[in-house]
Formats: C-alpha cells, structure tokens, sequence
C-alpha cells in the first residue's frame, strides 16, 4: 500500500480508493503533489508547478523567499518566506524562529507506532511509513508517520519533532497534519454549536484568507468540533468530492482553511498555537496527536460511513464497542441534591419496572456535605449519614433487583470547602498575581502534577473497589483558565493545558486497565 518510486523520487500510498502522493523535489524538499481518487502512476510532480520567480532553489537562488511562500510544503515550517499557516515554529536559544526541513531518509515499518500518552487507532491491516526530515541548523529532526488502511479509505497522520542539539528549542507551533489543493471554488464545512445543542453543520464558500475551527478552551468544548471538511461546489450526501480530518485528541486544537492570492488551499489540523509551547531539551522529542484523513469521490455519506467504519475498527478498544449499552435512568433532574438511599432504592424499583438496566446516583453521595454545589469536590468517599450506611449497602440494594449500578463523579476539580483543597491548595491552577477564578463554584485541579494524577486515579480505584460498580460517568463541567502551575517552572508554563489533557488520558488508561469490565462514560 506504499511505493517510494526511486526514479521519480515519489511516495504514493494506497487505500482501495483513494491515493496520496508527495516528492522530493530539488533533492531535498518534501512537497504534497496529490490526493483523490485511485491512481497508477508515480510519475505525476508536473502536477506542481515550480517555475519563474517560484522556481527551485537550485535554478533560481535569487527568489528562494519565493519558493518558500507558495510551494505546497508536506509539513511547512515558518520564518523563511512561507507567510501561510505552518504546521511548526520554535523559539531557539537566541530568541530567533525559522525552521528549513529537508528530507533524510524514510522507512516502511511494519508494525504502527502508538502514540505515548495519548489514543491513537491500531490495527494490523496497515502499511505505515516514516519520513525524516532535518533541519541542519538547529539539530532538529521530524518524523513524519503515515499509516494506510486496507480495509477503509483512511490515512492516519503524526509527528515527533526531536531536538538532537545541545540548546533548548521552545515549540511555539506543533500541528499534526497539512494538505495542500488547488482550489474548485471550494466550501468548509465545520460542526459548531454549544451545549445540547451540538455539531451543527456550517458550510460556506472558501474564500481569500482563512477559516479556522478552533477550541482554546483547554477541552474541545460544545462550539467547534476537531473536524474540518472540504467539499466542491454543491456536494450532496452522495456527489461531490470531500477531504476531511478529524483530530483525535481532547484539549485545545485549531483546524484551518486558508486560500492564497494564487488560488492554492492550505488545510492544517494540530494543537492549537494559543497558550501553547514546550521547552525541547537537547535529547528530548515532543509526540503530535494523530489526525485522521480520508478523501470521498461519493459525497458526505462515504465520508461518514468511512470515519464511522474506521473508529468502530481501529479506535475503539472497549468491550462494549460491540454490545447493546444498557438503558438507564440518572437521578439528578429527579432529585438534584435532595436524595438518601431510600430515594435511590425507589427510583431503581420504579425503573426496573419499566425494563430500564442501570442505576446511576448523580452529583450528591461524597464528601462531609455536598447538599449544594459549593463544597466537597475533590472528597471522593461516600457521606455514610446521607446513603444511611455504607455504598455497598445501597450497591447490594439496587443490584438484588436485578440492575447494575453506576456512580457520577467529576474528578478534576475541587471545591474551596473541602478536605482535599484545606490539605493541598496549592494543587489548582492559578496564576502568581491574581485570585484563582471560580467557575460553577470549583477550581480546576493541576494534572500537570504526578501526585495530582495519582490522587485522582487512587480515589477513583477506592472508590470502584468498595462496592459492585459497574459505570463511571465522568463529567467535566467547566473549561481551562487561570493557567499557572506552581509545579512546572517558568519556561514550562506554556505546557500546562497538553499536560493537563496527558493527565486525563494517564487516569482514564489507568481506570480501563485496573477495571476491564467497567462501562465508562
């Protein structure tokens, strides 16, 4: 599924439909030449035009700059004439940027690399290949991974940026993905919208300039989704040509269309450059989120069906991937916070009466009081005075019915009034010259912390272990402010919303591996 043609000095990876070609051009650039629709050939870099004042550098050093800003870079850095969105930008130790990636080698392997600390799909129907490309300047090296699928028209992408020098580069911009077009009066067509009310479509005309999606919310957030779409003019759910990507990761992200005089299309996908950065020490390397690409010749409907195919396949590991989830019923429009045991125990009765299969006790059993939203976050033990008696007890209850149970938590926040906040204030994140800000009356925990990540995961192990638990809502209600960690120092402040999305991912990894069997929402 992926052919290096020496002669032409072109890569060309298949899927059963679809083909993605770049090249080496002037020896050393790694330019995006194709992707559409199956083809035979590799011999195809007349498909970029590189002449006149845009000519290789090789044939015209006198207008380098001018290569730079319009040839369709497969990963384009910044600060040597390419004035579009790039995928990379660094700070080095001058306080200078500018990054000239040239192609090193490459590398079909046979197994894929999975992606340390974050989700990424798997599957051993996929050819994958690496690319290296150096800048020699800073020592810096990129690795480009691509995996191609057999069985679906999707190709995965992913980067390692390492610093193989000996000075410390700061990452200002590490995106995950770049496709380059020429523009067929183009729409975009993004998924917007906010709570109980998402993913909306939005599609629009590309236009000179840019579009951009985005979340700098530290999470995804309800108004845009990590997805960005580009259809030809009047593409129905079953005609029309669609390039998509789809970002797999759940912190803040940037996906952007962007059009130039010359009427050539940039799309980029990565972790959003606001409020980010990371300090590369010399031997250290910074692992990109994948995103996943697919191509449609057949309209919305293949692209939905292929991403839908995809993840069910090659992303999703859980258990019930492949079962009917049980019917269940929340107590908390029921109650709120005005609940016991006997109030749970009747509700369950009630439901299994109407064939409902799972009992989940909302917001309200922890800590010493939590009978409003001001207190006790952060205080995963059961209120025994409240449940009358131990979790257990009130678990046995519900379970001798014939239901499963399942309990709310929202672990990475902590409220003021509580034990964990009196013990540990210095575990939020806050910034040294103002108060913390409170939003839903709760502070967000630091998870750039080891000991933060090991507090959450050790309460939620308790917690599952003390009673006959068989779903975990997890609820995150409140986005990412106050960015100041006194953990990382000060050069590391720039990382705290990817670590803090690291941290989750460490959690949750941990959870489905303590707990196989858990349903986990």
């Amino acid at each position: 599924m992926i052919i290096f043609d020496e002669k032409s000095q072109v890569f060309r990876l298949d899927t059963p439909d679809t083909s993605y070609c770049m090249g080496i051009f002037d020896g050393k650039y790694l330019g995006h030449i194709y992707y559409g629709r199956k083809i035979d050939d590799t011999d195809i870099k007349n498909l970029i035009q590189v002449e006149g004042t845009c000519a290789l550098p090789s044939e015209n050093p006198a207008e380098k700059g001018s290569f730079m800003g319009t040839f369709p870079m497969e990963y384009p850095t910044s600060g040597l004439g390419d004035f579009r969105e790039n995928c990379l930008d660094i700070i080095d130790s001058h306080g200078q940027n500018g990054l000239e990636l040239c192609f090193d080698s490459y590398e079909i392997l046979d197994k894929k690399p999975e992606l340390p600390g974050m989700p990424s799909s798997f599957g051993e129907t996929c050819d994958n290949l690496k690319i290296i490309l150096k800048d020699a300047a800073h020592k810096i090296s990129v690795e480009l991974y691509y995996s191609v699928f057999l069985d679906e028209d999707v190709i995965t992408r992913s980067v390692k940026i390492c610093n193989n020098g000996n000075e410390n580069i700061h990452l200002t911009e590490a995106l995950s993905a770049c496709l380059s077009v020429q523009n067929q009066d183009y729409e975009v067509l993004s998924l917007h919208g906010t709570w109980a009310r998402e993913r909306h479509l939005q599609r629009m005309p590309v236009g000179y300039g840019a579009y951009t999606a985005e979340s700098v919310r530290g999470e995804e957030g309800h108004t845009n989704h990590p997805f960005l779409g580009l259809l030809t003019q009047n593409c129905t759910e079953t005609t029309g040509e669609v390039y998509a990507m789809n970002f797999v990761y759940s912190g803040n992200f940037i996906a952007k269309v962007e059009m130039d005089p010359f009427d050539s299309i940039r799309m980029v996908m990565g972790i959003h450059p606001k409020n980010f950065s990371w300090n590369l020490e010399p031997g250290q390397y910074f692992t990109a989120p994948e995103v996943v690409l697919t191509y449609s010749a057949c309209g919305l409907e293949k692209m939905t069906h292929t991403f839908h195919d995809f993840y069910r396949k090659h992303m999703i590991r859980s258990i019930y991937k492949d079962k009917e989830r049980p019917i269940m019923i929340n107590n908390w429009e029921a109650t709120y916070f005005d609940f016991d045991d006997q109030k749970i125990l009747n509700i369950a009765k009630t439901a299994k009466q109407c064939g409902i299969e799972l009992m989940v006790m909302d917001d309200g059993w922890f800590g010493k009081h939590r009978e409003e939203p001001t207190g006790s976050l952060g205080d995963w033990y059961a209120n025994e005075k409240k449940l009358h008696g131990p979790l257990s007890k009130l678990v046995d209850s519900v379970t001798a019915l014939g239901m499963k149970f399942g309990i709310w938590v929202e672990p990475e926040m902590v409220s003021e009034d509580s034990d964990l906040f009196r013990k540990h204030p210095d575990w939020i994140l806050k910034t040294d010259k103002r108060a913390a800000v409170l939003c839903r009356d709760q502070y967000l925990l630091d998870l750039s912390r080891p000991e933060v990540v090991d507090y959450i995961f050790e309460s939620l192990e308790k917690l599952l272990k003390s009673a006959d638990i068989s779903y975990l809502k997890w609820d995150m209600n409140r986005s990412l402010i106050d960015l100041g960690s006194t953990y990382l120092p000060k050069e590391r402040q720039g990382e705290i919303s990817h670590r803090h999305v690291l941290g989750v991912y460490a959690i949750q990894e941990r959870l489905v591996t303590e707990f196989p069997d858990l349903l986990f929402e």
